[in-house]
């Protein structure tokens, strides 16, 4: 059968984009203002990830053609992506300047820009709903109430901390002052905040080229003439200091939460809490411990480390802040002969690209080697990742060489991952990012 002509341009087009190995600008109204894929993305998509990498865009359409200004200006946030066949693969989110070029919504088509507000009001409500458990009891008042594609809302992270909701808009297609209208409506229906606060990543905000404007005011406060930006909330019964303002991330890691309990459990005597932050394992540490050493690089974070201790009056443990640097402290302590009954290791992702794991690696196995050999027979390391690009199989075997290293006998207690409101999809890797093996050493 002759192809018509619509379809003639098209397979010219991909024939050009193999043969030069560039993206071919394929007019809008030749693809129906479809994005063609490769067939590896394609296939991707299939198998239930959502994400196209720009390398892996074959043909975009035509709104790009005339300069990146005004292709910029005029490039549509959702748009259809169908494979080199011709046939539809759903609606992504479509960023121009990230990798991460597009971002599949839903499978199906849709209508326009009424229908994905529809749509991500309808995914928001259901988010919120998940994690009624989490909050529904008095030890704790702060969870992630959205987790990106985890929760078939990519891009958007939402997070509460007690009457603050903290929201990220981690793509250029989300940048979008409809959306930010829905969300807050939703938000303030369902919880009733106080105050809702966009804190874009600086990070992401360059990459994506976000509003340089956004964060710079709250989108919701009940007080508008003075906004509430600092507050308390409870993890586990224990009490934090938030300050929508400073922090790292939305301002504290909520997906350590139930790790933070069940170190807890396992702790005892004298225990160091290396990477401490802002004293999430140190404190609950403290609960079991006779005397807890939190370690961190950063003088701020112990600052309001010592802030939370002072609003946990309850705890009898001697509680230490030490700023170093962790891979030297551990190393001189562990070459004078330092020893401890309980060791946490909770650092920083060390790989934030694929090239970065071998690094990485070293890395990991550096700061558990010199933990292994300070621990006491009988001892327990608590020893967490949260680089997604570092597997939890490489991890568990760079925990297990630093101990043949070491000369210690290792048991696995618990293999643990991020708490419940940060769900794992498994078709969706990525969100599967934070590994915790509990053990002990003999």
């Amino acid at each position: 059968m002759k192809l018509d002509e619509s379809k003639q341009r098209r397979k010219a087009g991909i024939s050009a984009a193999k043969a030069t190995g560039a993206q071919t600008r394929v007019p809008a109204e030749s693809e129906n203002g479809a994005v063609v894929i490769a067939r590896r993305a394609a296939d991707r998509l299939r198998a239930g990830h959502v994400w196209v990498y720009r390398s892996d865009i074959v043909a975009i359409p035509s709104f790009e053609t005339e300069g990146e200004e005004s292709s910029t200006a005029s490039a549509p946030h959702l748009l259809p992506v169908s494979d080199q066949r011709g046939d539809l693969l759903g609606t992504a989110l479509y960023s121009p300047f990230s990798e991460i070029a597009l971002r599949l919504v839903t499978t199906e088509p849709l209508a326009g820009q009424a229908a994905w507000l529809d749509l991500l009001a309808t995914r928001l409500r259901a988010a919120v709903a998940r994690r009624t458990n989490i909050l529904a009891g008095e030890e704790t008042n702060a969870c992630r109430l959205v987790f990106s594609e985890a929760d078939a809302l990519p891009g958007l992270v939402v997070d509460k901390y007690g009457e603050l909701v903290i929201l990220q808009l981690l793509s250029k297609a989300l940048d979008d002052e409809a959306v930010r209208i829905v969300v807050t409506q939703i938000l303030r229906e369902t919880l009733r905040p106080a105050t809702i606060v966009e804190r874009p990543d600086p990070r992401i905000r360059e990459l994506e080229q976000i509003d340089p404007e956004a964060g710079r005011f709250p989108l919701f406060a009940a007080n508008s003439e003075e906004p509430l930006l600092q507050t308390a909330f409870k993890l586990n019964g224990l009490n934090f200091h938030y300050d929508a303002s400073s922090g790292q991330k939305t301002g504290a890691f909520l997906d350590q939460r139930e790790n933070y309990a069940a170190a807890a459990r396992y702790a005892h005597g004298e225990a160091l809490d290396v990477c401490c932050y802002q004293g999430g394992f140190a404190l609950h540490l403290a609960r079991a411990c006779s005397r807890v050493t939190g370690v961190d690089v950063s003088r701020a974070a112990l600052e309001v480390a010592e802030r939370n201790l002072t609003a946990n009056s309850g705890l009898t443990a001697q509680v230490d802040w030490v700023e170093a640097d962790a891979f030297d402290l551990l190393r001189d302590w562990s070459e004078s002969g330092a020893a401890y009954d309980t060791i946490v290791l909770d650092p920083p992702a060390f790989a934030k690209s694929k090239r970065a794991v071998e690094g990485a690696l070293r890395g990991y196995k550096e700061l558990n080697l010199r933990a292994l050999k300070m621990l006491r027979p009988g001892g327990v390391l608590v020893t967490c990742s949260c680089s997604h690009h570092v597997s939890g199989a490489d991890f568990q075997a760079i925990v297990a060489a630093a101990a043949g290293d070491a000369g210690r006998r290792v048991r696995l207690l618990e293999r643990r991952g991020a708490a419940a409101d940060h769900p794992v999809v498994l078709t969706i890797p990525e969100t599967e990012y934070l590994k915790c093996l509990v053990c002990q050493v003999d």
